[in-house]
């Protein structure tokens, strides 16, 4: 790594620094291939995993590893030895470049130069995952002697020297690399190929099944064809005229025909839910964002509560057309929110880290929770204004483009009170000690002045009704923001915002049906919603990450934030329909499988998490590679789990 050679004068130093420092990082239609064949593939792909994967990842695991001896620093961390020639005490402190309007943290303090060409030096170990910025004061005076940016690399060692030229009264300060990082991204792309290179082995290998010499070689190595042979000899070939006139025949259209592309939408967000759930590799942008701002973990559980949305839309019209009554429904709807609440609460509880469940420290919010609380307002709201027969209405009206809305504004006015309700709660509601319509983290966000209001209404509201002790104890804001007080991202006042989610996902619903036989207009209606959910998110966000009037928060649920998640799901609904329903280019596999079997998986993944084969001892707990090896394979065999559930028609339905 060059060196970095600062500006001569003082004020304008700014080398490049990376982030949290000395705090130590917490803990198309499916293919009707044969049954074996199918087998076969997934075999040949768990071997090439075991083969390739392994080795090539334990390599760079070893080589991370061997770096480590030299520098005595853990994962997302670098050495920096900061030399100090000066004839007084310097106090070093940093502020990561993620924390918004943040004090200062100290760092350490290093002594006076023992004499002119002899400086004293002192060690600490600074965190990589973001930018810092490291500030130098004179002790006695506390005068600012000067400011350093930089983004230090993982297992780096760096030197800072501090010294006078010429001017005794300009300090220069001097950034340099003693050792090369290592690169902590290269697992992830190392396993990007590799996953890359098993879809094309699959795919090829399906296209070669087709051919009736391979398909005939495969149904003879596993014993079908014999099978078949001894039961026509038996009971006779079976009779062909009628499929034969059945194919004269044009087919009716199936309007309760299920869209595998909902189920493959449903995996995908489930899947990257479980691989960040196991730990995402220990990556930070696997981990969910400290306060503002989206990382990749943000954004899965708000598109399972939209496609949710969706799902009840289309599964209450089936009901309906098939004579359900709504009253029989909406005690159905009752029954499955309890479930879900009750399993949320007692089975995946996070408490069960802290030893059994006890009721003084019971968490009662949760992510099932919230998918509960979801469910049963926008289910209900669906069972008061849905329809059963969208065939008989009209087409001809001047209104009939916002049929998909109009039909429906009973639940949109509902929907809208609650939004009124939880903006006036947000941004009106006294808060003791605290200004009146904080959005922001406490701790020593805000320069510090706001310490204990984490969350500002929403933290208070869950306070108050729930008990401190029963709410989500290690918020994601103690990373970076250092706060004390507890705070759940899934808390009552986010909740008003989870129905919004879902109600956009009904609307999705809505769309499909009233739509179902021209997917020029279901994708473009799902794009206009998406352009205008964006525009809305540009707006109360002002583009910027903590500055807008609603920022993007993932803790708080707020609207920007749901507005934005939303369009992207609309974005991502577009490509899946359109490559899997309307082109059926792709089947949705391996997604679909486990978005068929979506409750099983992500109570499993909960409740066996700390199980052999899903999570062992590993040899080097510092490696990013073994993280993502042990995180990548835990959320893979859970995708082979649902295949084969699927296969033997084997699905949990609440």
């Amino acid at each position: 790594m060059a060196k970095k050679k600062p500006e001569e004068n003082p004020k304008h130093i700014t080398s490049h620094i990376s982030s949290a420092v000395r705090e130590k990082p917490e803990k198309g239609n499916e293919m009707k291939q044969p049954k074996q064949a199918n087998i076969f593939f997934l075999a040949v792909i768990v071997v090439v995993i075991a083969v390739c994967v392994g080795p090539l990842m334990a390599e760079i695991s070893a080589l991370d590893f061997g770096h480590s001896k030299h520098v005595a620093v853990k994962m997302d961390e670098a050495l920096l030895t900061v030399s100090n020639e000066l004839e007084t005490e310097v106090l070093v402190s940093w502020r990561s470049e993620r924390c918004y309007q943040c004090l200062y943290q100290h760092l350490g303090v290093v002594p006076a130069g023992s004499s002119p060409g002899q400086p004293s030096s002192a060690h600490f170990t600074v965190n990589t995952e973001h930018e810092i910025t490291l500030q130098l004061n004179s002790t006695p005076e506390a005068q600012e002697l000067c400011k350093v940016q930089f983004h230090f690399g993982e297992h780096g060692n760096y030197s800072l020297w501090m010294k006078n030229l010429n001017n005794v009264s300009i300090t220069n300060c001097s950034l340099l690399s003693n050792s090369d990082p290592v690169n902590s991204n290269m697992p992830i792309l190392v396993a990007f190929f590799v996953f890359v290179g098993l879809a094309l082995i699959f795919a090829v290998g399906c296209r070669v099944l087709r051919l009736g010499v391979v398909r005939g070689f495969v149904l003879r190595i596993s014993g079908t064809m014999e099978t078949e042979r001894l039961i026509n000899s038996e009971l006779g070939s079976p009779r062909t005229d009628a499929l034969v006139t059945d194919n004269i025949l044009p087919s009716p259209a199936n309007t309760n025909r299920r869209l595998r592309s909902l189920d493959t939408f449903r995996g995908i967000s489930l899947v990257i839910m479980v691989f960040v759930n196991y730990g995402g590799g220990r990556y930070w942008f696997f981990r969910h964002s400290s306060w503002n701002g989206l990382t990749v973990a943000d954004l899965v559980f708000p598109w399972f509560v939209f496609i949710m949305g969706t799902s009840i839309a289309l599964s209450i019209n089936s009901l309906l057309r098939g004579g359900a009554s709504r009253s029989s429904l909406l005690k159905k709807v009752l029954w499955r929110s309890a479930q879900l609440f009750l399993i949320g609460v007692f089975i995946i509880n996070p408490n069960y880290c802290l030893g059994p469940l006890s009721l003084d420290n019971l968490r009662i919010p949760g992510v099932l929770q919230r998918l509960a609380w979801s469910y049963l307002v926008v289910a209900s709201l669906d069972l008061l204004v849905g329809r059963g027969h969208l065939d008989i209405l009209t087409t001809d009206a001047w209104w009939s483009p916002g049929l998909d809305i109009i039909l429906y504004w009973p639940a949109w006015l509902c929907v809208l009170l609650l939004e009124i309700l939880w903006l006036c709660l947000t941004f009106f509601l006294p808060v003791p000690g605290c200004p009146t319509g904080y959005l922001g983290p406490g701790g020593i966000g805000d320069m510090g002045l706001h310490a204990n209001c984490t969350g500002g209404a929403a933290g208070y509201i869950d306070r108050r009704l729930l008990g401190e002790q029963h709410i989500y104890q290690s918020p994601s804001s103690r990373v970076i923001y250092a706060t004390k007080m507890p705070f759940d991202p899934e808390g009552v006042l986010g909740s008003i915002n989870s129905v919004l989610m879902a109600f956009l996902g009904l609307q999705a619903g809505k769309i499909l049906l009233h739509y179902r036989d021209v997917p020029t207009s279901v994708i473009s209606r799902f794009l206009i919603w998406a352009l205008l959910l964006g525009a809305i998110s540009a707006v109360l966000t002002e583009c910027s990450t903590d500055k807008g009037f609603i920022p993007v928060n993932k803790n708080l649920w707020s609207l920007s934030y749901v507005t934005t998640l939303a369009c992207f799901a609309f974005v991502l609904l577009v490509l899946v329909y359109y490559t899997i329903d309307v082109k059926k280019w792709w089947s949705g596999a391996p997604f679909y499988y486990t978005g068929m079997n979506s409750i099983l998986v992500y109570v499993g993944h909960e409740v066996f998490e700390d199980y052999f084969p899903f999570r062992w001892r590993m040899a080097n707990s510092q490696s990013h590679a073994e993280h993502l090896i042990q995180n990548v394979l835990a959320t893979s065999l859970w995708v082979v789990i649902s295949y084969i559930l699927y296969r033997k028609r084997i699905f949990w339905k609440i």
